[in-house]
């Protein structure tokens, strides 16, 4: 058997397996790309090795590292708890408030676990003392993680775009940023207002439930405002200078270590090494993909089932219905995104970038299912007794899957709006 159709087969195994086991397929991949290249490709062990992601790694460890030492030393939770306590005690702000800050939290730089992790008990314990429904609660904070989950600086906003770069779509940062917070944020309006949100506006009540969640605020130390200093400025180094956001972030959590503001063994424990292995695992395969000719029979493969006109709306359905199952950053898009470019041309129409976006939403909006690590920190969060935490999973459940049809729909009407 050819090596393009063995690495293909390779790739498919591999979202197979994302979607029906708890391995973790960056082993598998690398696994069986080398299975592909050196035995029926064959390439060298060199060529082999330089075929992995290592831009990728050094971006991704360098960011969570920084925001690792910034979790655990504290400076995120005391920040996130006195965002909470701004809005008072109105009840009908506390859903609105979780949604912002879990996705200011999920925009700079934590990701979306990261930020979901930080903000979910804060958002179940004041606001179901507050007499909120927890569902609501749970899909404004999944919700909120996910819109801000494709900024520049976050965790799958940096292999989104890493991965468009390497197929000639880089520079649209805004549109990928936009595309995606635009469909949350509909998202979020919809749940606010199905779900409970239109009553606490109506009853215009306060209450002081939330005081037991936010009546001892921890302290803001010195520790807490150096890191916030370098956290700024490190944002303004990228920003400002267009400097890439992993190589700026080594010294800066570095400083941070020697001066005693983190901790190198907490801050080291923090970083996602089982979401980079998962990503470099597959980009590697992706790779492997790409140059033995199994790219061209994966674009040929997806063609076959949309037209130019349908491609939108087909692809985000496809990408989220895997990504239900599946890992967004660690699966769907290192496999989807380096196909937009041979998808187009074999439809012979088509605009790539927005493809591309529709992919991305369509991954992302998904991911408040319970089947997610963002949906299931949401549910483990609820306080005991507070509700049938077997009925918030069923729907929440409900909630991922319609957003497979909710994305495809979004991203047939209105993602051209924002590929310019």
């Amino acid at each position: 058997m050819s090596a393009n159709v063995l690495s293909l087969g390779a790739l498919l195994v591999v979202i197979a397996v994302s979607m029906t086991s708890r391995i973790n397929v960056g082993v598998l991949a690398i696994a069986l790309a080398a299975g592909v290249a050196m035995l029926a490709a064959g390439w060298t062990a060199a060529q082999f090795a330089a075929s992995f992601p290592a831009p990728l790694f050094l971006i991704l460890v360098g960011v969570t590292l920084l925001f690792g030492a910034a979790l655990k030393n504290g400076t995120l939770g005391a920040i996130a708890a006195r965002m909470v306590r701004l809005c008072g005690h109105r009840t009908a702000l506390l859903p609105i408030a979780f949604f912002l800050l879990t996705f200011a939290l999920a925009a700079i730089g934590p990701g979306a676990i990261a930020g979901t992790a930080i903000v979910a008990p804060l958002a179940m314990s004041a606001g179901v003392a507050a007499g909120v429904n927890p569902f609501l609660l749970a899909l404004m904070v999944g919700v909120g993680a996910n819109a801000g989950t494709l900024s520049p600086i976050s965790l799958t906003g940096i292999i989104s775009l890493n991965l468009l770069e390497q197929g000639g779509l880089g520079g649209h940062e805004a549109a990928v940023f936009l595309s995606n917070f635009v469909a949350h944020m509909v998202t979020a309006l919809a749940a606010y207002f199905l779900f409970g949100g239109w009553g606490l506006l109506k009853a215009n009540r306060t209450t002081n439930a939330v005081d037991t969640a936010t009546a001892v605020l921890p302290p803001l130390t010195r520790m807490h405002w150096l890191t916030i200093a370098v956290m700024a400025i490190w944002l303004t180094v990228v920003i400002a200078f267009e400097a890439n956001p992993g190589l700026v972030a080594f010294p800066a959590a570095v400083f941070l270590i020697l001066v005693g503001a983190a901790d190198n063994n907490d801050a080291f424990g923090s970083i996602p090494w089982t979401v980079i292995l998962m990503v470099s695992g597959v980009g590697l395969l992706i790779s492997v993909l790409d140059k033995t000719g199994g790219m061209e029979l994966f674009t040929s493969m997806l063609a076959t089932f949309t037209t130019p006109t349908t491609a939108n709306g087909t692809m985000a359905f496809v990408a989220g219905l895997i990504s239900s199952y599946s890992s967004t950053s660690g699966v769907v898009l290192p496999a989807f995104l380096p196909t937009v470019g041979g998808l187009v041309e074999r439809l012979g129409g088509g605009n790539p970038l927005e493809i591309a976006l529709s992919i991305n939403v369509g991954a992302c909006l998904v991911d408040v299912s319970p089947l997610s690590t963002i949906g299931a920190l949401c549910i483990a969060a609820v306080p005991a007794g507070a509700a049938d935490t077997a009925v918030l999973f069923r729907k929440m459940l409900l909630w991922g899957f319609s957003m497979t049809i909710y994305g495809a729909i979004f991203c047939f009407l209105f993602i051209r709006f924002f590929a310019w």
